[in-house]
């Protein structure tokens, strides 16, 4: 009899470890997804054309907090946790509901979810949502556009709407993306790679997405999401870790896999760090992953124009998933608040309204500043009410996008810029050449 697996996920790693560890393989019986995370991504199907022929009605996906009954009613026999940016304990907490209602447990297996390409693979991970990944991975296409490697980008997987019209996504021009009618967590992905010249895949499918983009491409550039695991089986393998949250690259995960398996390990944010966490975290690269090389760091932050901050009140919007399940406080709108002396930073809490609120209740952590939650047409209607009702001189647009052109913004604003900057310079790229050629 086919082994009965359940598969706990976001949306993202969970369909990848399907379709790479279990789709058709006979003795596997995926009998369902379980979804979490990301509003609205439950109580939906994996579609037949994407789960192979031993699924002709697909396979349903439920919402997290139905998992012991479900693992009664459907006698699930082993339960695999596929999704990212959690701490141990929260993998432990998962493990006792699994195994109270009787199923084992596991997390995912590493190695078979990493395809191996024709092409170089140059990977760029996390310890933990908000490190720096994005900047970093606009820094390494440059170096490869110098080098004269024509570079594509596969973005890790964000499929929140029809998920057979997102099997394979490309992303060539701006207008790609009402096409695929993505979210603001998407745009804020693929928009500053397209503007930048590059071309961007993702979706569902990453074995046919690989495909696709090896046709057109050098070096792909595997761009992470969150701090999950590459998806591809990488040549040059970059972990980022954050001295703003030291001991973070041991107590997340799958943060931590990174940060053990990484050729090299960059030390982000050194221009806000404390010595002593910088030091933290090359102790735990001592002992955990002693051959990756160090680089370090700093992200600079530019406003487009400073006179819109100083002395202003301002409401700061940063990224949404840094702020949420990324448990960060402060974002690159924030430094740049207090670098150009604004008078205050207003709280958007008395002013939120709809699914906005519903974030501030799942997260209330949040604090002071406004995450620019766009799943969906409603949310980002309630985002821009939000920052229309909002007392405040000046919006501060931490995110990696022009927000004005997806929601509209009745007050004066101001776009914040980050990029990455090695202290050390040249190492990265050397470190690239000996690996495209």
């Amino acid at each position: 009899m086919a082994k009965k697996i359940l598969i706990m996920g976001a949306a993202g790693k969970d369909f990848h470890v399907f379709n790479t560890c279990y789709r058709d393989k006979s003795e596997f019986e995926v009998v369902a997804f379980t979804a979490t995370q990301i509003p609205n991504i439950e109580d939906r199907l994996y579609p037949a054309s994407l789960a192979g022929k031993l699924y002709p009605e697909g396979i349903p996906i439920k919402p997290e907090d139905e998992l012991q009954n479900l693992i009664r009613e459907l006698k699930v026999d082993e339960v695999v946790f596929a999704y990212s940016d959690v701490t141990h304990d929260f993998v432990a907490s998962r493990e006792k509901l699994a195994t109270d209602a009787g199923a084992t447990f596991k997390t995912f297996d590493v190695e078979p979810t990493m395809i191996p390409s024709k092409r170089p693979v140059i990977a760029i991970c996390a310890v933990r949502t908000g490190c720096g990944k994005s900047q970093t991975t606009r820094y390494v296409m440059r170096i490869l556009k110098e080098l004269g490697k024509k570079c594509v980008a596969i973005r890790h997987p964000m499929p929140y709407g029809d998920l057979a019209a997102q099997a394979v996504q490309r992303f060539g021009a701006i207008e790609d993306l009402k096409k695929h009618e993505c979210t603001i967590e998407e745009i804020e992905e693929y928009e500053p790679h397209i503007k930048n010249g590059f071309v961007v895949y993702a979706g569902v499918d990453y074995g046919a997405i690989l495909a696709e983009a090896e046709k057109e491409a050098d070096v792909i550039l595997w761009d992470g999401g969150n701090n999950d695991t590459p998806f591809y089986k990488p040549d040059l393998f970059i972990t980022i870790a954050d001295p703003l949250r030291p001991g973070h690259e041991t107590s997340y995960f799958p943060g931590d896999v990174n940060f053990k398996k990484a050729d090299v390990i960059l030390i982000n944010k050194m221009d806000q760090a404390e010595e002593a966490n910088v030091n933290s975290i090359l102790q735990n690269k001592e002992k955990l992953n002693a051959d990756a090389v160090v680089i370090k760091a700093d992200s600079p932050v530019t406003a487009a124009d400073p006179s819109l901050i100083e002395g202003k009140r301002v409401l700061v919007v940063e990224d949404g998933p840094t702020l949420t399940h990324g448990g960060m406080k402060i974002g690159a709108g924030t430094v740049a608040a207090k670098m150009h002396g604004a008078a205050e930073i207003v709280d958007p809490r008395p002013y939120v309204v709809g699914t906005i609120a519903e974030t501030f209740k799942i997260y209330p952590e949040i604090g002071v500043v406004l995450p620019a939650m766009g799943y969906g047409e409603q949310q980002c209607r309630d985002l821009e009410e939000t920052i229309r009702r909002c007392d405040c001189d000046t919006v501060i647009i931490g995110t990696p996008i022009d927000l004005g052109r997806i929601i509209s913004i009745d007050k004066p604003s101001v776009r914040i810029t980050y990029e990455l900057a090695e202290r050390e310079d040249g190492v990265l790229k050397s470190l690239i050449e000996k690996v495209v050629g």
